[in-house]
């Protein structure tokens, strides 16, 4: 199948992902299960998640399940079989020099790509993600034409580029799509009605290449999701503590001041930020992250399920989506990933300088540098 309109993805309860409380393992292949038979017929998985772990629950989740009858959604790219998890940092790329050099690219992509279906019981994903790639992976042939050969070989039908997880590649993933956009079929942004900057850079450039892309943290963080509220306790190490302060307080006032938008057209929250992504092209395919909240007045994650399950676009009037963008601008809010003018010295995994090659790409779309891409508050 191709992509569809709405995902679950193998982040979501917890298990593999600090994002909550950690659902347990029944719970959560039910919860995969229950996906399905509500009409969701996309799931993503990523290798690296739980090592491995994450395929396997999800094969096992959809064992049984016709192969043709939902898309299933690869993606490699880091190195977890020969090396250790370095801190907050995690697996190294696969394309670090100190690893391997360009002409071990296709052999390491293939070997990935064959664990990982083997992990999924299937012989071949719909489409497999490169993973938040480095600079590396963002420019060089030899890792594309690696790419290439996982489709030649029958191990997907299609390929895509998946940044992450910090907001910010921008002017790398317009290059990736400049100089690789005949490969890529399907492009993975952060984007949401409180995060439109700086993923909505990157629409021009995927609407002209024709690259659909996949927006995941549609929830913003279980905003949208509206049972994390002011007061909010999150569990120790969850991922949403590394939030600047005070994005809860801000972000549930925001919410409060669009509320009626959603309600004058039959949908919660969730749905309507999902709703705000569909209204943008190119975007196809919306995954927020399923949370299991800590506390008394939690959600549960069956509900949030229903929600997405009950996504559907909405015609969002033009005095509508400008209220929501007005009320969401978060630019210059953070500082952003990837190429960045705060970078000096030798590239680091997630961070570099900004390139005279970059500075063009800037240049040809509209983007300046130290205007647009560049923390203005915080």
């Amino acid at each position: 199948m191709n992509v569809t309109q709405t995902a679950f993805g193998s982040w979501s309860g917890g298990r593999f992902m600090n994002f909550g409380q950690a659902i347990d393992e029944d719970r959560w292949i039910r919860l995969v299960q229950s996906a399905y038979d509500q009409g969701i017929r996309t799931f993503i998985t990523a290798d690296v998640y739980g090592l491995g772990k994450a395929d396997e629950l999800l094969g096992r989740a959809l064992q049984g399940i016709p192969r043709d009858t939902y898309c299933l959604v690869g993606t490699v790219g880091h190195d977890f079989y020969a090396t250790r998890r370095d801190g907050a940092k995690g697996y190294p790329r696969f394309t670090d020099p100190q690893l391997r050099g360009p002409k071990d690219y296709a052999a390491y992509l293939r070997s990935a790509t064959e664990k990982s279906l083997t992990r999924c019981q299937t012989s071949q994903f719909d489409v497999i993600l490169l993973h938040n790639p480095d600079s590396i992976g963002y420019t060089q042939d030899s890792v594309w034409n690696g790419m290439q050969k996982l489709a030649d070989a029958g191990l997907t039908r299609e390929l895509g580029v998946a940044p992450g997880p910090a907001n910010g590649f921008t002017l790398d993933l317009i290059l990736c799509f400049e100089r690789f956009g005949a490969l890529l079929d399907w492009a993975m942004i952060i984007l949401n009605p409180f995060e439109p900057w700086p993923g909505s850079l990157l629409l021009p450039a995927a609407k002209k290449f024709n690259i659909p892309l996949i927006t995941r943290v549609v929830d913003f963080g279980g905003i949208f999701h509206e049972d994390v509220r002011p007061g909010h306790e999150f569990g120790h190490g969850d991922h949403r503590v590394f939030r600047p302060a005070g994005w809860v307080d801000d972000g549930f006032g925001k919410l409060e001041k669009i509320r009626a938008i959603g309600e004058r057209h039959g949908l919660t929250a969730l749905q309507l930020a999902c709703a705000w992504n569909l209204a943008h092209e190119p975007v196809r395919n919306v995954v927020p992250t399923l949370i299991e909240e800590v506390g008394s007045g939690a959600k549960p994650i069956e509900t949030k399920l229903a929600e997405l399950a009950a996504v559907r676009k909405v015609d969002l009037t033009a005095d509508e989506i400008q209220t929501i963008d007005e009320v969401g601008n978060n630019r210059g809010c953070m500082a952003l990933k990837g190429a960045n003018r705060s970078h000096f010295g030798e590239p680091l995994p997630d961070h570099w300088a900004i390139t005279p090659e970059l500075d063009d790409v800037a240049k040809r779309w509209g983007i300046n540098p130290d205007r647009d891409l560049v923390l203005l508050h915080g």
